[in-house]
């Protein structure tokens, strides 16, 4: 089990503050530093001081690591048009040396929409349009060099592009899908995805998911191996003082991040993180959502990564 460590810095976060966690989790021996993608903080917080681009933050992230992969967990499809994100995502890739991943979802939120003038057409809509955005990032991606690429869809139309930037592998950044959808997800994951993803679920429901997936997988007759993750809010202590101050830290109950995500001493991560394991999952991603506590990212190393 590889485990990374994923932020929200819409909640709050400076570039800088990424880049001392990017860093942190580098040096501790994380596989990956991933972010999500969104405008507006959610909850009671100040969201102060304001969102920060994410595959902006990324590209400068690229330029200041050398080891860890980087990604999103996901890039929303209605924040950007397909051809413009296959370009800056083939950027970071090439500034990074080849350590990118591409999450790609529907985008869901809709107050960060009318918030930043973002269409938010249906979720039927939503998903139509990422079924194309994939289709066309990927095969941006994949056309061969001195060769031209065009598409002609419901939602997007694209006419002799010189498909450039390339990322460094031919075949482009991993594709991670998530979601629990019973149909559209596990189809898209099947088509599309090197990784599938299922976010903030406990064991039962997730290996449910899994299996939902891997049935869509045999019945497409798929034969390229897809990676299976789960991604879980983490909040880790040596004793329950220092657990429930963290909890309380991200206005959350001790119990309820006991049922719904990864909390307690070091032992009770990993034998919780040993159930996915057995679900078949090949990595977590930890949501750390006090991004100013990097004693936590220490102790996680020292305590958990070190065990699973």
């Amino acid at each position: 089990m590889r485990l990374r460590i994923f932020v929200e810095p819409q909640q709050g976060a400076s570039y800088d503050t990424q880049l001392a966690v990017a860093k942190a989790a580098e040096d501790l021996g994380f596989d990956a530093f991933f972010r999500s993608d969104h405008f507006v903080k959610m909850g009671d917080v100040t969201g102060e001081p304001g969102p920060t681009d994410s595959w902006i933050t990324l590209g400068a992230i690229a330029r200041e690591t050398s080891r860890i992969r980087l990604g999103t967990l996901v890039t929303a499809a209605t924040f950007r048009y397909p051809g413009p994100l296959a370009i800056a995502v083939a950027q970071v890739d090439q500034m990074s040396g080849g350590r990118v991943d591409l999450g790609l979802g529907t985008g869901w939120f809709e107050e960060e929409h009318t918030a930043y003038g973002i269409p938010f057409p249906s979720l039927g809509e939503r998903f139509a349009r990422l079924e194309e955005q994939l289709e066309i990032v990927t095969g941006l991606w994949r056309t061969p060099p001195g060769e031209t690429y065009s598409f002609s869809g419901e939602h997007y139309s694209l006419s002799d592009s010189p498909a450039l930037p390339k990322p460094v592998r031919p075949d482009g950044p991993p594709i991670i899908i998530g979601g629990t959808g019973a149909q559209r997800t596990p189809r898209l994951a099947t088509r599309f995805a090197d990784e599938y993803n299922v976010p903030f679920n406990q064991v039962k429901e997730t290996g449910e998911a899994f299996e939902r997936v891997r049935a869509a997988v045999s019945r497409a007759g798929r034969t390229r191996p897809l990676t299976y993750s789960v991604a879980q809010v983490v909040c880790c202590g040596r004793d329950e003082a220092e657990v429930r101050r963290r909890a309380d830290a991200i206005g959350r109950d001790v119990s309820e991040l006991r049922r719904n995500g990864l909390a307690g001493a070091p032992a009770e991560l990993v034998e919780k993180i040993g159930q996915f394991t057995e679900l078949g999952a090949e990595r977590a991603y930890l949501q750390v959502l006090d991004m100013h506590d990097l004693d936590h990212l220490e102790l996680l190393a020292s305590e958990v990564l070190t065990k699973v």
